[in-house]
């Protein structure tokens, strides 16, 4: 997605490793948390196709405005706005968010699997069984089912690698050309943007970079939200260790853009090493070590395709739904807020946004619910921020 901005893919491909590996390490050293990171896709798809192909940015002003931003992040990070965040967003929501991740990623894993496709009447229809890679994304899910089930340890990543096995022999997906390759060059892309820093001076470039802080805050915040929820790791409300995880993330960015990469953030599909277990840093640091590992093993990772990995994120979906049992439905104004950001991560393909829909519903449902003074600053002030976001800031 990246080198359609014009930047060199093997040069890409390092760097997702390197910045990827940085984040995770620090992340499972520093906040003692089962959470990785890489470069966000969303923001991948945002760098090349809005800013570089729409706005004909060069790539290297692109990571300079990422630069910019990590910046402004590790800023939010140090002054603890990030952290005053989560603590103020309540219970309910924050459970609400875990699901809403749940969801978004079961629906990537769908699409992803060809189990459901693009319909121009409906938006989306179930996928063709005469598409034989749908039957790699059906063996594997039937395979991972009945594994987690029989409780059979590491049944997500066995049902992976019957997966894989399975779309060699139907042909599918090719045998891969060797075992180990040597590692690209990041010369193509490290430090361009330090270089380019100075191009960061009109009222276009600072609305990107702003549009990467703004995107990456909130995708980032309500992923470590939803995560550290899943883990059962939350504190009366509160995310233990919070400072320490959001300088991991923050920091994980700002090396990224040196390194060349749009920003890195943690992603959701941490959920599936929650799900065997994982519950400390040392998950983390193992993802980290992996991704560096996985440098030379380029063309045997070929066979991981989009419908080997399909079940693993529908079944973590399954697993992370639990949370919708812990929102209180019967009440109306916690209902709304928590039902809007439940459907509207996956409906808007976009965690940030779903967020957005609840946030903004909640102040008006519990203002209506008589309950006004039970609204924090806190929750007033993101209703205001998320406002301006999609009036203002908004990439659509």
């Amino acid at each position: 997605m990246l080198g359609g901005s014009g930047m060199d893919k093997g040069a890409l491909f390092t760097v997702t490793a390197l910045s990827s590996a940085f984040t995770c390490i620090v992340m499972g050293l520093i906040a003692n948390y089962p959470i990785a990171s890489a470069p966000t896709l969303g923001l991948n798809a945002f760098f090349t196709y809005t800013v570089c192909l729409g706005m004909h940015v060069k790539w290297q002003t692109a990571l300079a405005a990422v630069l910019v931003a990590s910046i402004l992040f590790i800023l939010l990070t140090v002054f603890k706005i990030r952290e005053m965040i989560i603590d103020a967003i309540p219970a309910d929501i924050k459970y609400a968010i875990s699901a809403g991740i749940g969801l978004f990623i079961a629906f990537i894993g769908l699409q992803g699997g060809k189990l459901i496709q693009n319909s121009d009447s409906t938006l989306v229809t179930i996928g063709s069984l005469n598409n034989p890679a749908v039957w790699i994304t059906i063996f594997g899910l039937l395979v991972t089912v009945f594994l987690m089930i029989a409780k059979v340890p590491g049944a997500i990543f066995i049902g992976m690698i019957l997966a894989a096995i399975f779309g060699i022999v139907i042909g599918q997906i090719p045998m891969p050309k060797g075992v180990i390759s040597a590692v690209p060059s990041i010369t193509p892309t490290f430090g361009q943007a330090i270089f380019h820093i100075g191009d960061i001076n009109t009222m276009q470039m600072w609305v990107v970079v702003f549009t990467f802080l703004l995107v990456t805050f909130f995708d980032t915040t309500g992923t470590l939200i939803g995560l550290v929820q899943q883990a059962g790791l939350m504190k009366d409300n509160k995310m233990p260790r919070a400072g320490q995880a959001l300088a991991a993330d923050s920091s994980g960015m700002l090396v990224g853009s040196v390194l060349g990469t749009s920003p890195v953030g943690a992603f959701v599909e941490s959920s599936s090493g929650i799900a065997v277990g994982g519950r400390t840093g040392l998950t983390a640091v193992w993802v980290g070590i992996f991704f560096l590992i996985s440098t030379i093993f380029s063309p045997i990772l070929s066979v991981f395709t989009t419908q080997v990995t399909a079940p693993a994120l529908i079944i973590v979906g399954v697993l992370m739904a639990e949370n919708l049992a812990h929102v209180h439905w019967t009440d109306l104004e916690i209902a709304i807020p928590a039902f809007l950001i439940v459907v509207g991560m996956p409906l808007t393909y976009s965690i940030s946004d779903g967020l957005a829909w609840g946030i903004i519903a909640y102040p008006i449902s519990m203002i209506a619910a008589k309950k006004f003074k039970q609204i924090t600053p806190m929750m007033w002030i993101l209703f205001i921020v998320f406002i301006i976001y999609f009036a203002v800031l908004n990439i659509k």
